[in-house]
């Protein structure tokens, strides 16, 4: 008797369960890529001199450290022209790819050129900011680490590149 009353019971959960998932819920119209919002070049501009700004503010350089800050602007700024064109490249791409993929051997080509690129930049950065870095106490170290992440692609302190 307890059996035949338990198997009712989840035969009713279960095609309970299926009455709810099959319910139409409102939905969201898909996104569509066209009507995202996507900085301009003065944007990025824009956002790369705030950047700029927020860092060498935080930092509050001496008069000695001051000499060690326009090669590490002019790195930050290539990094950021470098990501510009990337992502317009990228995008560029991807419109003319739109009827046919690409194949995987070409998309792998394609991400290991931008990782070499990016690389390069990095290298480009950290040779910049060495002889800066080395200059600056512990609390001015601790500012830059944080302030140089700040605004970068995913726009926050803790956001870590995945790979």
């Amino acid at each position: 008797m307890w059996k035949s009353v338990l198997a009712g019971i989840a035969a009713l959960s279960i095609s309970g369960a299926g009455v709810a998932f099959a319910q139409q819920s409102p939905q969201t119209p898909p996104c569509d890529a066209a009507q995202r919002w996507r900085p301009s070049a003065e944007d990025a501009a824009a956002l790369t001199d705030a950047r700029i700004a927020a860092l060498r503010t935080g930092l509050k350089l001496s008069s000695d450290q001051e000499k060690h800050w326009p090669a590490l602007e002019t790195a930050i700024r290539n990094m950021a022209k470098q990501r510009l064109e990337a992502r317009e490249s990228l995008r560029a791409t991807r419109a003319a790819d739109r009827p046919a993929r690409p194949d995987a051997i070409a998309r792998l080509r394609r991400g290991a050129d931008a990782m070499s690129s990016r690389g390069n930049a990095l290298k480009q950065l950290a040779d910049a900011a060495e002889p800066l870095y080395k200059t600056l106490d512990e609390g001015q170290k601790h500012r830059f680490a944080m302030l140089l992440r700040m605004g970068g692609p995913q726009g926050g302190p803790h956001w870590r590149r995945r790979g």
